[in-house]
């Protein structure tokens, strides 16, 4: 069967090549959260070893491999990927539709488009350095897991459902995010699940069944490293914290609606202060409440009488952790043509109703909270998707905050979670990570749960625990393994109180981050040129 499998994919051609890269594709998505059917890609990786195997031309003098169509295999695996797994971001232009409905098309076809030029690149690299056997799965390894760190870093970057999420299917799948991060994961999945790929290759048995015994040695020793991490003690809880969790579930298209303010902030305070559970908790034995991102539809300090009510709520020595969009005058008025810069940012707020600390959101997202390009883009009939006027303005650089009561946190707000390796400082490790976000905007569809998935990777990576404070959900409290202690489920309006897990010690990720991915490139890429060299292949 995976003979056949594989001569149908290598003799195909013209559109059914390209089709059948597409599917491949759009099956890998399957890996992702909420479906985590990881074991697709045992499917779709040999598959595109096989079309790539395929992109050969012939010109009538010798056969030489072809650079375009491997790329064009590449570009439409990735389109068919990024199109399956992101079309749930056009939920957002729904939520206005009468302002935004017509840019649906754009954010559904042109993002997974653009992303997937970087798996063009990826098959044309892997092309280049293509050899018999073994070889080319480690190159292609290599060349997607290197594409997938340029996604996470170009143009600001954006590493949603990098294809080490799919690897990391389960909590003890996760684990070796903890060694090499979600990028050197993506090397690992490449290599585990193209493996198949060379048990119909031509070349000696005894070769082709040593890669796949070494494989499946890696991908054995990766889950019982799993198992031994997740059996090994953690850290115990943060002493003296209580945490209170607040998930108001208010759909986005009522946030901004004129009149709704009083009754959404009426929400906050009580689901703030109603008793729950069995031991009926009250608010006096919560030391920290938190809520989502942006929580109020107004801006908080031109409203003394919300901060009296925050006052009012909160027990002596409760603080308030939470979202809220912050405005100051704009510095350069003249040149922006606003008057007030609007950040998103997050307070921490004391029983006197005091605001002691802020952070300015410095990872906006782009078309969402600013425009690239603004000037052009205004004149073409764009707009962001948050309407404040010029948009948000970034932070001016991501620090830690540090609430009475509780350790210092790293703050994250929305997609500021999604980027490996930059959601501390290296040089101020803090006690917890903290995650503020409002995925209303995406309904229930698979966005929120990939974002819940990528959330829990940080604290994988960086061995300590995350707090996640979601708008409709999903809100969850996790571990330094990545372990949901509580949860609230997508679209349920509620509250839970739960302890602060422990930090673990650094991981080797904290450590020294991509730099083993970086050389493990050089050394297969080097490898890889000299066999070709040797074997004096055709370029």
């Amino acid at each position: 069967m995976i003979q056949s499998l594989a001569d149908t994919l290598i003799l195909s051609w013209g559109w059914r090549r390209w089709g059948a890269a597409f599917l491949l594709g759009a099956l890998a998505a399957l890996s992702q959260a909420p479906f985590d059917l990881f074991f697709v890609l045992w499917l779709s990786f040999p598959g595109l070893v096989w079309l790539i195997d395929a992109t050969m031309t012939d010109d009538g003098r010798r056969t030489r491999i072809s650079l375009r169509g491997a790329a064009a295999v590449g570009w439409w695996f990735g389109f068919g990927y990024f199109l399956a797994g992101l079309w749930w971001i056009g939920s957002a232009f729904l939520v206005e539709a009468d302002a935004f409905a017509w840019m649906m098309p754009f954010a559904v076809l042109a993002m997974p488009a653009g992303l997937a030029l970087f798996w063009a690149g990826a098959a044309a690299l892997a092309r280049y350095f293509w050899t018999e056997g073994a070889m080319r799965i480690l190159v292609l390894a290599a060349a997607v897991s290197g594409a997938e760190w340029l996604r996470g870093h170009v143009l600001t970057g954006f590493p949603w459902n990098a294809i080490g999420y799919g690897f990391a299917a389960n909590t003890l799948m996760m684990q070796p995010a903890a060694l090499v991060g979600v990028y050197g994961l993506g090397f690992v999945a490449v290599l585990v699940f193209a493996a198949p790929a060379v048990l119909v290759d031509t070349g000696r048995l005894s070769q082709r069944l040593a890669f796949f015994g070494f494989v499946v040695l890696l991908f054995a020793s990766c889950l019982g490293y799993g198992a031994w991490r997740l059996h090994e003690p953690g850290p115990q809880d943060v002493a003296n914290v209580r945490l209170r969790i607040v998930q108001p579930d208010i759909p986005q298209a009522e946030k901004w609606v004129p009149g709704n303010a009083q009754w959404i902030f009426e929400r906050y305070l009580d689901l703030s202060s109603a008793p729950l559970g069995p031991d009926d908790a009250r608010l006096d034995k919560i030391t920290h409440v938190i809520w989502p991102e942006s929580a109020f539809p107004f801006i908080l300090t031109q409203e003394p009488g919300a901060l009296a009510s925050i006052e009012a709520l909160l027990p002596e020595g409760t603080v308030l952790i939470t979202g809220a969009a912050r405005a100051e005058p704009a510095a350069d008025a003249g040149a922006s043509g606003h008057k007030t810069d609007f950040y998103n940012s997050i307070y921490v707020i004391t029983d006197d109703g005091t605001i002691v600390d802020a952070y300015d959101k410095v990872h906006l997202v782009p078309f969402g909270e600013y425009l690239p390009l603004r000037g052009l883009l205004t004149r073409l009939g764009l707009e962001n998707l948050v309407r404040v006027p010029g948009g948000f303005t970034p932070g001016f650089r991501h620090r830690e905050l540090t609430p009475p009561g509780a350790p210092e946190f790293s703050p994250l707000i929305c997609y500021e979670a999604i980027f490996p390796g930059a959601v501390v400082d290296q040089g101020n490790r803090p006690g917890w990570l903290l995650n503020l976000t409002n995925d209303a905007w995406f309904g229930n569809t698979p966005g929120p749960h990939q974002h819940l998935r990528q959330a829990r990777l940080r604290a994988v990576e960086e061995g300590l625990p995350l707090v996640r404070d979601a708008n409709t959900g999903i809100s969850a409290v996790i571990d330094s393994r990545g372990r949901i202690r509580a949860q609230l489920p997508l679209g349920t309006k509620g509250a839970f109180d739960s302890d602060l897990p422990g930090a673990d010690a650094p991981t080797l990720y904290a450590r020294i981050g991509d730099w083993p991915l970086a050389i493990a490139f050089l050394v297969v890429f080097a490898t890889a040129g000299v066999v070709r060299t040797r074997r004096r292949l055709p370029f």
